[in-house]
């Protein structure tokens, strides 16, 4: 279906990416920008030779740990590759999560009101069961809100 504006981005992920380094000799070990779960996930060349696998390892998911230290040419001589997507969650806050019992069968909240809270003018808003306000809490309903309690 077409639509107007930007793409729509898909699960939250990111196109994979090239990382640069500079070799001089003597060190093996390199800081990745992102966490991998091994040397399968990326793809290393230096000096433009593509490594094996068994010239690298990873550590920790960010340390890129060589057998032997790649040579130190001039400039960044060490390429390496994400080659998987990387993707991302978001978590929402606790409190709009929603609380869910019997496979999400029945839905449960609170039965007290215990901080300030205001309804805006542009929002509606659903209250189930019993509803108590905690001694010395305001609950605001702006004009045009609203508030309904089941």
């Amino acid at each position: 279906m077409p639509y107007i504006g930007e793409p729509v981005s898909e699960r939250f992920a990111s196109v994979p990416s090239v990382e640069r380094f500079s070799g001089d000799g003597s060190t093996t070990g390199f800081t990745l920008g992102r966490s991998v779960g091994g040397s399968n996930e990326i793809l290393v060349s230096v000096d433009g030779v593509v490594q094996d696998t068994t010239a690298y390892s990873i550590s920790g998911g960010t340390g890129l740990v060589f057998s032997a230290a790649p040579s130190s040419n001039s400039g960044n001589n060490i390429f390496v590759n994400y080659l998987g997507l990387v993707e991302a969650s978001v978590a929402p806050a606790a409190e709009n999560r929603g609380n869910f019992k019997a496979g999400g069968l029945f839905r449960t909240n609170a039965q007290s009101l215990e901080a300030d809270l205001t309804i805006a003018a542009s929002e509606n808003a659903t209250a189930t069961g019993a509803l108590s306000i905690t001694s010395g809490v305001t609950l605001t309903i702006e004009s045009g809100g609203r508030l309904v309690v089941l």
